[in-house]
Order: structure tokens, then C-alpha cells, then sequence
């Protein structure tokens, strides 16, 4: 099925989740109201004529700079092993209360990647059935990918200041060539 057609099944079942599409990305995209994410995902999964029966991705974005009001993006990536055909979901969240509910029980390996859009963003999966840091440790303050995140000036005990590449390149061999 072309793009188009894609899109006009997600707006034609969900007229009021729906809220912008785009056929000419290079993966058709729709964007859903984040209470919609769960509903939209089975239909696109169970509907014969779509089948993304594979979930390649969830990621998050801060959208800081960018949206105004200021919003993390949810983005799930699915695949159709059937009808080899792409779509890209996305739902934004506000950044002062990031939740979207889990998808978690329609795509088990969205258990991992939720969980890093969590540890890393900061965002709320409900429902999801163990949601806690997944690459920092349980002890680490803020969201490294935010965009307003500060590094401090230790982390966990350890110094966070760092030579620049020249700097390390002098202490390995000297003055780096050329200077």
C-alpha cells in the first residue's frame, strides 16, 4: 500500500486522534494524540491490509528551540514484514509532564527502548511493566538528553572535566604537529 493510502486508513479510524500526517517524509509519518499511541499501534499492527507487525524502534527527542510550547516527541518505527511498507508514529508530550502510555503488551521489545527514552529523557511510560533506568545508574540525577540538561561538575564521586582532543593528543606525544 502507497503512503497515502496508509494515512488515509489511520485519519479515516482515528478522525480525532489524529492531529498532522505526511506522505512525502521518507517514512510516512502521522502524528497521534499521545493517549491514542496504544489504539493506533493494534490497529496498525492487527488491520490485515497494514500488518507493522515489527516495531524497530522507540525514540525520544527534545523538541527544545524547536516546538513552541517546548515538547519531547515520542517516535515509534514500524515495519511490515508482509507488505514491506515503513510508518513512522509520533505523539508529543509536554516537557513538564512526559507521559504516553506504554506499548509494551503490543510490541514486547518496546520494553527496552521505553525504558531508555525514560532514562535518558525522562519520559513516563504508564503501564509499562518495569520502568526504571536501563544505561545510567538508579542513583544518577536528570535526563542526559534533555537539551537544557547540565553536566555538574562531578558525577557519582567522579570529575566530570575532561583535557580537549588537543590536549590529550599533547600529553600523549607532545605538541601536536602543526602548532
Amino acid at each position: 500500500m502507497e503512503a497515502a493510502g496508509i494515512l488515509a486508513r489511520v485519519r479515516e479510524a482515528f478522525p480525532d486522534a489524529v492531529v498532522a500526517d505526511d506522505a512525502q517524509a521518507r517514512d510516512p509519518t502521522v502524528q497521534v494524540a499521545p493517549r491514542a499511541v496504544p489504539e493506533v499501534l493494534a490497529f496498525l499492527r492487527d488491520d490485515a491490509d497494514l500488518r507493522f507487525d515489527f516495531l524497530m524502534a522507540v525514540t525520544g527527542v527534545d523538541l527544545l528551540g524547536v516546538a513552541d510550547p517546548p515538547v519531547l516527541r515520542v517516535v515509534y518505527h514500524l515495519f511490515s514484514y508482509a507488505h514491506r511498507h515503513t510508518l513512522v508514529v509520533r505523539a508529543d508530550v509536554p516537557r513538564d509532564q512526559p507521559q504516553v502510555p506504554s506499548v509494551s503488551t503490543l510490541y514486547p521489545t518496546a520494553t527496552w527502548h521505553e525504558r531508555e527514552a525514560f532514562d535518558l529523557l525522562g519520559i513516563r511510560f504508564e503501564g509499562h511493566p518495569d520502568l526504571r533506568r536501563i544505561l545510567l545508574p538508579e542513583e544518577w540525577q536528570g535526563h542526559p538528553l534533555r537539551k537544557d540538561w547540565v553536566e555538574g561538575e562531578t558525577a557519582l564521586g567522579y570529575s566530570t572535566r575532561r583535557s580537549t582532543l588537543m590536549g590529550l593528543l599533547r600529553g600523549a606525544s607532545g605538541p601536536a604537529k602543526g602548532e
